[in-house]
Order: C-alpha cells, then structure tokens, then sequence
C-alpha cells in the first residue's frame, strides 16, 4: 500500500509537471502583441468588400498549370465579405485559387496580417506568404529577396498545426529556415489572426496575437509582394484524403508600417 502510494503521488507530480509545461499553446510568450502596441500604423487594407475582388490590389496569381493541377479565376471568389480560395474539382482536373498583389503593392519592412479560416482536407494547404521577383536571380537574400512563408497549413499535420518558413537563392543552392511549428488550442476551427514582422535585424511569427518563433537568418532588404493561395500537392496521391470543394477564407488583410 505504501509503495502503490508512492507511485500514484509520483505519477500525480509528473502529470501535473507536464500540464503547466505544455500550455494550450507553444508561444515564445503568453504576452499578447497588438501592432498598434509595437509602434506601427496601417497603411495598407483589403476587406474583401463587394461581390469581385479587387483589381487594384490584387490579381488571380498564376493561372495555369501548378504541380497537379491549375491554378484558376473559377477558384476565386469574393463574397459575403470574404475572400474564398477553393479547391476543387472540375471534370478530371484540379483546380486550386490564387491571388497576389506583385502587379499593385511591394513594400519591405512592417507588420503583415490577415485574418482567416483554413481549409479542412489534407493534401491541399493554405497559405499566406511574401515573395520577391528576384529570387532566382542570386544568392544574397539582402539583394535578391526570399520567399517568406508567414503560415501554411497542413492538415496532415494534426489539428491546431501550422507551420512557418523562410527560402532564399532559389536553385541548386536553396536555402531554408523551417518548417517551424507553431501550435495554438482550436487553431484549426473558426477565424484566427495571422501576423508577421520583417524588419532590417529580424522576421518574427505571430498567431491571434502571440509570438511564436523569431529568426535573423535570410532577411530580405528589397521590396516583395504578398501571396495568399489555396496550394495543391505533387503527386496525385496526396489527394486522396482531400474532400472537395474545400476552401480557405480570408477577411481581410492589412500592412503597418512604424
């Protein structure tokens, strides 16, 4: 009785050790951050208003073939105020929504959010991200730019899973920082906020308000545009457990500046 009592109070410890170490989110902090908190001001809006997205900020991003699919007009929608990214199903072809503002805005440096819903399936993802034109160009990413990927969701992953991740000098000599993870309770139901710093000294990743990882490699001194995308996968298996027509919603994304 004695040694069973030794046990449950040490299996009582360690439970109780692991439920303060393993909070309901794995923030560098339990601080909330708010942009207008961190000095910055928005000088950049989209609230997806209206019945047709709008031309004058972004547009359909890269129509035509994309890995096992399309991209395609017929995958974007803007309605109820949202912006809707969907993929589906079109005869025996995949299609998959994207827009980007590369013809409209490019700025460097500021705070970037959007506030969205993610897609329910495995095999497609969505994605909020920023890229530069010259990527390809050069390995310096101070010169030539790097892809910032603010959040992609991979169902595959776990519920409440998101991850993050720079690259930079596309081609044979590809740099990467990532995937890292960032989970938060209830990520994967209803709307959350999704933010990201870039600085001159830094890229910082925020979800609803948090900080989850920070990194100083591969910082980008040149102006990029922003990428919001409904992703399909490489190979036609990874489809398998997708349902379709599925969707990723946004409503609404602003840019701050100091």
């Amino acid at each position: 009785m004695k040694k069973a009592s030794i046990l449950l109070i040490t299996f009582l410890m360690f439970t109780m050790g692991f439920a303060q170490t393993n909070p309901a989110n794995n923030a560098m902090s339990q601080r909330r951050y708010l942009p207008a908190g961190m000095g910055y001001h928005i000088v950049w809006v989209d609230q997806f208003k209206g019945n047709t997205l709008d031309t004058t900020k972004w547009n359909v991003r890269g129509v035509g073939p994309r890995r096992v699919g399309y991209n395609s007009a017929e995958a974007v929608k803007v309605e109820d105020g949202f912006l809707k990214l969907y993929a589906l199903k079109k005869g025996d072809s995949v299609l998959a929504g994207a827009v980007g503002t590369a013809r409209h805005f490019n700025t460097k440096y500021g705070y970037f959010e959007c506030r969205a819903q993610l897609q329910k399936s495995s095999g497609v993802w969505g994605a909020f991200w920023i890229q530069s034109s010259k990527i390809s160009q050069g390995e310096d990413p101070s010169t030539y730019g790097s892809e910032m990927d603010i959040f992609e969701y991979f169902a595959e992953m776990g519920n409440d899973t998101i991850t993050h991740a720079v690259h930079w000098a596309y081609g044979p000599n590809m740099h990467s920082v990532g995937p890292m993870k960032s989970y938060l309770k209830g990520l994967s139901q209803g709307f959350h906020i999704y933010g990201f710093e870039w600085t001159p000294e830094k890229y910082a990743f925020y979800i609803d308000g948090f900080k989850f990882h920070e990194m100083t490699q591969g910082i980008s001194n040149i102006e990029e545009y922003m990428i919001l995308s409904m992703e399909l996968p490489g190979k036609p298996e990874n489809l398998a457990r997708t349902v379709f027509p599925d969707v990723f919603i946004v409503d609404w994304v602003k840019v701050y500046k100091k």
